[in-house]
């Protein structure tokens, strides 16, 4: 697995870099592992293309609905080789349930809503799409991030869902210390080298 550490990226820099990366890894057959985060910005998947916001929002083709991107978001965006997207995809919500198993909060994982909460707020978006046999996008995760900016819009468009975020809910661990659990949590699942 090839670990891509980019820091703060402007969302749409971020894109064309992860579609530079998703070329590579149907040339290399590699694993790919992106990670950044974006200044504040909404972004709307496919699914939401059509509707109408009261806030300006960046277009995207990953799936899902509306998403908000800040400092203190951890982003994760996977170019893996994905042949089955749901065993895939299976793997991923994996690493994401084994990474909040260690913390004492319940934090569950919704298939009808995907992403994960703690009761009815929202702490980790994920949307993906595949191409050539290699996965885009990925996943959002709150660490510490200025929730009255993520208020603005219901996280993914679901009424009665709140964002929040690590810090918010009391579990303290600084962004870095976040990536680097995840990316070993990655390599463990998908049985990869670092």
């Amino acid at each position: 697995m090839i670990v891509h550490d980019w820091g703060i990226l402007e969302y749409e820099e971020g894109r064309k870099e992860m579609e530079s990366i998703h070329k590579k890894a149907v040339e290399d057959n590699q694993n790919h592992l992106i990670l950044t985060q974006h200044p504040s910005c909404f972004t709307v998947g496919r699914d939401a293309w059509n509707k109408k916001w009261s806030i300006p929002v960046i277009k995207t083709d990953r799936g899902g609905s509306i998403t908000s991107h800040t400092k203190g978001q951890n982003i994760y965006y996977f170019c893996f080789q994905a042949p089955s997207p749901a065993r895939f995809f299976s793997k991923i919500i994996t690493v994401f349930e084994e990474f909040f198993s260690s913390f004492e909060k319940e934090i569950y994982y919704q298939k009808e809503n995907p992403g994960f909460y703690i009761e009815n707020r929202k702490i980790c978006s994920l949307g993906f799409r595949y191409k050539n046999g290699v996965s885009l996008h990925g996943v959002a995760l709150n660490v510490d991030v200025d929730l009255s900016f993520c208020s603005q819009v219901d996280p993914c468009d679901l009424k009665g869902v709140a964002p929040t975020s690590m810090a918010y809910e009391k579990i303290y661990l600084s962004a870095d210390d976040v990536n680097d659990r995840i990316v070993n949590k990655v390599a463990e699942v998908f049985d990869e080298s670092l």
